[in-house]
């Protein structure tokens, strides 16, 4: 397989973003997706000081990581969120970031969020623009109201735009989705730009994502559809662990049992 393969750095929510960095590069990751996703996993933000955004982008530079995407959620049909997302797609440039990544709504904390694929595409189209600038593509995430690769296919087909794509979730198509990857992944596999690779313990809305190849899903069969289809894009591995694991302030010790699980992740595509 010739595809980069990131660590998306959400793996390492509740930590620091240098605990987050070391623990990618000690694994063997060449390539992470940091996060921009305001109230959840801050890495990087638009708003950050200069000083502290040119420290981090030498961390990586000196631990040999490479940003590819970057993990920008907004709620894509609120007015101010969208500038707020215009914000990410200019950092992700700075980042040298070839792909930005978004739900349709936020990634956590999002309320009485109404979607309409219409308005949705709509808004997305008005994106266009920025995304021209740098030639960056946007990756729409299986998040929430849209659980499978079908529903976004349907947003994405609306927008008609190469700059455009679904970026697939594994875990998240089973628990917002119900559905198995491997089985999904048939009805969008054409219009799949970036792929979050996530394993997935028990069905729909159990919150236990573990280490790659530690947990139900048959990744292996999901790799050979896309290796079959010609799939060049990246894969972002992405571990969520327990909600009481993520949501809880971290422990000492703690970052053992992540480090430990991204360690196992790599291992797997190995």
């Amino acid at each position: 397989m010739k595809n980069k393969v990131a660590l998306n750095l959400n793996s390492y929510h509740g930590f620091g973003i240098d605990e987050a960095l070391e623990g990618a590069a000690a694994a063997g990751f060449c390539f992470i997706e940091p996060c921009a996703v305001r109230g959840w996993t801050e890495n990087v933000m638009p708003d950050m000081e200069i000083t502290e955004l040119g420290r981090i982008r030498k961390k990586m530079a000196d631990l040999n990581l490479t940003p590819i995407a970057l993990s920008g959620h907004c709620n894509l049909l609120d007015e101010k969120r969208i500038d707020d997302f215009k914000k990410n797609i200019d950092l992700a440039a700075v980042l040298g970031c070839e792909y930005i990544i978004s739900s349709a709504g936020e990634a956590h904390f999002g309320k009485n969020e109404i979607f309409t694929d219409n308005a949705l595409a709509e808004n997305i189209k008005g994106i266009l623009p920025d995304l021209e600038k740098y030639g960056m593509i946007l990756g729409l995430e299986i998040h929430g109201e849209y659980g499978t690769g079908l529903s976004l296919r349907k947003v994405i087909e609306k927008v008609a735009s190469n700059l455009v794509g679904i970026a697939y979730d594994t875990g998240n198509a089973m628990f917002y989705g119900g559905a198995k990857c491997d089985e999904e992944i048939i009805t969008c596999v054409d219009i799949v730009k970036y792929i979050h690779l996530k394993d997935k313990i028990g069905g729909a809305k159990v919150w236990n994502f573990p280490a790659i190849g530690k947990g139900e899903l048959n990744l292996t069969a999901f790799l050979h559809i896309l290796e079959n289809y010609g799939y060049t894009g990246p894969y972002s591995v992405e571990i969520e662990y327990t909600e009481n694991f993520t949501m809880n302030a971290k422990q000492p010790g703690e970052i053992e049992l992540a480090n430990q699980a991204v360690k196992e992740s790599f291992a797997f595509f190995k």
